[in-house]
């Protein structure tokens, strides 16, 4: 019977069939041994075959987030697949999500061609000079064709502004621990009841409330059950919640295709002097002239050079 997956809790699998039921499955060990090295060969979001409580196929993915597990003996772990939009929900205290992660995250998103929405929570907890900050990095990724919206989830500030983006389509929400992933959810879906928590005061980190990936009903006007009960292609939508995570470090991606996954510096990229210019110390570069003169920001700069440097496969292992 074939379905689709919306929960994985590390070892078992909730699949939501064709017919509207669900089944808690787990995988073939077959699946081990055809050279799929992730931490999670099976994803939330992919559609399977399944036969006596065993998922014994996967169909092709249309596309996935994926990033560098911090496992050493595994080469990946993707967050979720088959996907519409990503929402990353980033936030500029409580705990700050670096620029870098940002970047990280948006190339990865371009190389597997997921349209990202970023959303900066927790307005409410700004200062003046925070929210300055915060403004021009709006206008910073604004410029560079993302959408952005800005709000508290925790107050409600601007949450229905999200909704219309949602209708009809299957998000994945991610971002660092602690950014308010889940009290978003629990805004833009009542019944859905995601278990929150508050901020390491010792260190402005999150920590984890969310174990596990699920795929959550976004219709608040169904109850639960016929929510859950539903085919998805009767779904207003579905949104996919992860645990939070620290580093972003990026997979299988080679240095001649870095440049495609960051849009400014690709546009300027075609006016470098030499077609396979690395954009690093070559005579005639475009980007670094535009570096200087600051048409591409030093910050997307950096973070286009620190991904170069993912090659070495030892680099970047833990959170950045």
């Amino acid at each position: 019977m074939k379905g689709l997956v919306i929960k994985n809790t590390g070892s078992w699998y909730t699949v939501l069939t064709d017919d509207g039921s669900t089944v808690d499955c787990k995988i073939k060990g077959n699946f081990r041994l055809r050279g799929i090295r992730s931490t999670n060969p099976i994803a939330v979001g992919d559609h399977v075959e399944t036969c006596d409580g065993f998922i014994t196929e996967i169909e092709d993915r249309r596309n996935y987030i994926i990033r560098k597990s911090i496992n050493l003996s595994k080469q990946s772990h993707i967050i979720a697949a088959n996907v519409d939009q990503a929402l990353l929900i980033v936030t500029v205290v409580k705990p700050e999500t670096s620029t870098t992660f940002i970047d990280r995250f948006l190339a990865s998103a371009e190389a597997y061609r997921v349209p990202v929405i970023l959303v900066f929570n927790k307005t409410d907890l700004l200062s003046e000079e925070e929210r300055h900050y915060q403004e021009m990095m709006i206008q910073l990724y604004e410029n560079i064709g993302y959408e952005c919206h800005a709000i508290s989830a925790e107050k409600g500030d601007n949450v229905e502004d999200l909704r219309p983006l949602l209708e009809g389509k299957i998000t994945l929400l991610s971002g660092n621990s602690g950014v308010g992933k889940s009290t978003l959810i629990n805004r833009l879906v009542p019944h859905a009841n995601q278990r929150v928590a508050d901020i390491s005061e010792a260190h402005q980190t999150g920590m984890h409330t969310t174990t596990f990936s699920e795929m959550i009903p976004f219709d608040s006007q169904r109850s639960e059950v016929e929510g859950q009960r539903s085919k998805v292609e009767g779904q207003r939508g579905w949104l996919i919640d992860t645990p939070g995570i620290k580093g972003f470090g990026t997979f299988d991606m080679e240095k001649e295709e870095l440049t495609s996954y960051f849009k400014e510096i690709f546009e300027y990229s075609k006016q470098c002097r030499f077609s396979n210019c690395t954009h690093t110390h070559e005579p005639g570069c475009a980007v670094l002239k535009a570096v200087e003169d600051h048409y591409i920001a030093q910050s997307r700069y950096q973070s286009y050079l620190s991904m170069l440097e993912d090659r070495d496969e030892n680099k970047y292992r833990e959170a950045y």
